[in-house]
């Protein structure tokens, strides 16, 4: 009643001892989070005062979740994808864990020292996903559980774990997640967890109107399970007295901001503002009076995701026969000076705040990296949690062999995209253990990426065995047998969940030791759209192929819209990746063997392969019929190029790559008859050809041989170099022997038309070629 003396109510009263010691450790948790951001901004010598950052709200807003999930509820086959700027709150469990040296604390985004955002291939400490790029790493877990059911049906057990997203609500307003939520083949994962910190804040301010209710929604209608974490024990009690209710609907029906203004409110302000204006806000007035301050503080920052009784009975009800959302009401910077301001996204506490927070913690704030004591309850429960998540060392298995030439030498006519399921064929005939490994990957595009001959062999793969009601259809030539023992897996039209798949498949040589050789297939227009969940997953540690076909304006009548123009650079300049755009099936085939070569490995790299289906006369290849000579021509094929046509003394130098070598054929033809003398070089890496010339500089460990076998100094001549892409691709070449040189290619967008018409518009057509070589040589 008004007027009566102010009632306490405990925060949890149904937590035990055990929760005591969860508080423990989520208060230490909270405190080296916020310690390790702060010794890196404020502590650690900055000399060029360029800002160092940190996300301490960040983190806060996302301590009780994580103390809760590891301390109590992960097993050592679970995986969890944490928010990129949560990654101290990893740290700092990590090391009361005992499985981070504690050096490492003052070192976050010192070079060699704790990343940025949690890395698998750069933190010293067990980081389970590489996250950092929005939507990228909440929708890793999907493709890395869809690979585990892979390798346990196909190659061998891999564990039965749960895989944890941890995703900030502004992350959801990321396509690439909804993307990956509404896929078909993602509603059977059961073991699929995500848990939304709903903070309700983006990075420079309070969002307006979170719609809580329509994700519910969205993820319900994509066939998940939705529970959601709105308030705590204490909250809860409230809402059971007179005047609960309008409390309740007057919190639930406030806008964002001005709960978050509530949050910085003295308590005589709260007891102003909290009731509003509403018919009942009488009651909510007296329900309050009755309240000491401290409790009435306690009672509007007692949301659900930071109560971990709330958190326990979440995880108690997850349904693992589907996926499963929890959608956890935070606050953000919660338990810090910053809490709920709307620019804390950001901010630092002051030398002030901290030392503060440090006497509020009991921890001298010059001894800030306090470990508990191994015998109280604190340090026990770390001690057995550390048992508990330890797994045993990955034991690699090498990947089989891949044979390095099958020994076919293609005649006739045919394109370098038909070559593609050819070699896959030819694989699991001459190599079945490797071609067992092989699993293939595209978006609605297999029949016309020449991959159905491939996928009747195989099948294609499901975690039950479907009927295929057209099996007896006479007029139906690609079979889609669902199987467990299938390895063709086909999701919808969206490239960003293709390379997350195939970036996880490529990823479990390093998670299960059980290498797999994923090779995905897009249009190539559509790498650019891929580009950069794909680059994520190789900076992750996926190994893959990704082959972008058909290609270029070679697609003529398919006009401007689907003519790619940028990816062969994209090939060249892709870290991690070496890229190849064959001319002939043959060096398809060499060049998909030495790439399945590498994959599955810990020196493993990912490849990137440009495919055209414009046909070309596989004569024009002229492989060489004696066995060593065919040998070299290979290894000439897998260090970026070889001579295709060698003259006498060279006029000059024509360069092709890819579709255009017909027309680069045709140029030396023509010079002949008027008695320019003209060696063509066709080539297959640009990329590798550009890492020889810089290890001939000396400023890589490359090899750099192939620059001598295709532009030796002795017949160093004016150069012309053509593609089916941007000119500065192969722009670089005429700086091996310093000569006058002209790119041509492609750098405006296409038109749709006949071969002809669209290679002359584009200025690479023979008659262009032509005059080019005629002009360089007439200069020289």
């Amino acid at each position: 009643m008004p007027g009566s003396a102010p009632t306490e109510i405990p925060d949890s009263p149904s937590l035990d001892a055990r929760g005591d010691t969860l508080r423990e450790i989520e208060d230490r948790v909270l405190w080296l989070s916020t310690s390790i951001i702060h010794h890196a901004n404020r502590i650690r010598p900055n000399t060029t005062g360029l800002k160092v950052g940190g996300h301490q709200a960040s983190c806060a807003s996302m301590v009780s979740i994580m103390t809760s999930l590891w301390f109590e509820q992960l097993t050592a086959d679970d995986r969890v994808s944490v928010k990129p700027h949560a990654s101290p709150v990893l740290h700092a469990i990590n090391y009361l864990l005992g499985e981070l040296d504690p050096q490492y604390l003052t070192t976050l985004r010192e070079f060699g020292g704790l990343q940025s955002y949690p890395s698998r291939a750069k933190d010293p400490d067990p980081v389970d996903y590489s996250t950092g790029s929005v939507g990228i790493g909440a929708t890793a877990p999907i493709w890395g559980a869809i690979a585990r059911r892979y390798v346990d049906k196909q190659v061998g057990p891999a564990g039965k774990g749960r895989q944890y997203s941890l995703v900030g609500d502004a992350e959801l307003d990321e396509g690439a997640v909804w993307e990956a939520i509404l896929d078909s083949s993602v509603s059977d994962l059961g073991e699929i967890v995500w848990i939304v910190d709903l903070n309700r804040q983006s990075l420079d301010r309070v969002v307006p109107n979170i719609a809580a209710g329509r994700l519910e929604a969205m993820f319900a209608a994509a066939g998940w399970q939705v529970i959601t974490v709105k308030f705590g024990a204490l909250l809860e009690q409230l809402f059971e007295r007179p005047g609960g209710d309008a409390l309740r609907a007057r919190i639930l029906t406030m806008p964002n901001p001005e709960y978050q203004r509530l949050l910085r409110c003295a308590a005589d302000e709260l007891r102003s503002r909290l009731p509003g204006e509403a018919t009942n806000s009488d009651s909510i007035a007296a329900l309050i009076a009755d309240l000491d301050d401290d409790t009435l503080l306690r009672a509007v920052r007692n949301l659900g995701g930071h109560d971990l009784d709330a958190l326990r009975a979440a995880y108690a009800r997850i349904d693992d026969t589907r996926p499963t959302v929890i959608l956890a009401y935070t606050i953000k910077g919660r338990g810090l000076p910053t809490q709920g301001h709307p620019q804390n996204h950001s901010s630092l506490l002051t030398i002030e705040q901290y030392q503060q927070l440090a006497a509020d913690h009991g921890i001298d704030p010059a001894q800030p990296w306090v470990a508990f004591d191994p015998v109280g309850h604190a340090g026990q429960l770390c001690a057995d949690t550390a048992r508990r998540l330890r797994r045993p060392p990955v034991q690699p298995c090498l990947p089989p062999d891949v044979p390095l030439d099958t020994g076919r030498t293609p005649s006739g006519t045919a394109t370098t995209q038909a070559a593609l399921g050819r070699v896959l064929l030819d694989l699991s005939r001459q190599a079945p253990d490797a071609a067992k490994r092989v699993v293939t990957v595209s978006p609605d595009v297999s029949s016309t990426t020449n991959l159905a001959g491939w996928l009747n062999k195989v099948g294609v793969w499901s975690p039950n065995e479907r009927r295929n009601w057209f099996d007896d259809d006479p007029e139906t030539i690609m079979h889609w047998r669902e199987k467990p023992s299938g390895q063709h897996m086909e999701l919808g039209i969206a490239e960003t969940n293709l390379v997350g798949l195939i970036g996880e498949l490529g990823a479990t040589w390093s998670r299960w030791g059980q290498p797999l050789f994923p090779i995905g297939v897009v249009y190539d227009p559509f790498v650019e759209r891929a580009l950069e969940p794909w680059s994520y997953g190789i900076y992750a540690g996926g190994q893959s192929i990704l082959v972008g076909t058909p290609s270029g304006v070679s697609l003529a009548a398919e006009g401007g819209a689907h003519q790619s123009i940028k990816t062969p650079s994209i090939g060249l300049e892709q870290p991690g990746c070496i890229s190849y755009e064959p001319a002939f099936v043959i060096d398809v085939e060499w060049s998909l063997l030495s790439c399945i070569a590498r994959l599955g490995r810990a020196d493993g790299t990912s490849s990137y392969l440009r495919l055209s289906t414009r046909p070309v006369d596989q004569t024009l290849a002229a492989v060489p019929e004696d066995p060593a000579a065919r040998e070299r021509r290979r290894r000439q094929v897998i260090a970026g190029g070889y001579m295709l046509r060698r003259a006498h003394r060279p006029d000059v130098t024509l360069v092709g790559m890819g579709a255009v070598i017909t027309e680069t054929l045709q140029t030396a033809d023509r010079l002949a008859k008027q008695n320019i003398a003209a060696d063509v070089i066709c080539v297959t890496s640009p990329g590798l050809l550009f890492e020889a010339l810089r290890a001939r500089r000396g400023l890589t460990e490359a090899s750099s041989w192939i620059l001598e076998q295709l532009f030796p100094a002795d017949r160093a001549a004016p150069m012309v170099t053509v593609l089916d892409g941007h000119p500065h691709t192969l722009a670089f070449l005429a700086g091996i022997n310093n000569v006058a040189a002209a790119a041509l290619g492609v750098s405006r967008f296409g038109q749709a038309g006949s071969l002809e018409d669209v290679y002359r518009y584009h200025g690479i057509d023979t008659d262009s070629i032509v005059r080019a070589a005629l002009d360089l040589t007439e200069q020289a």
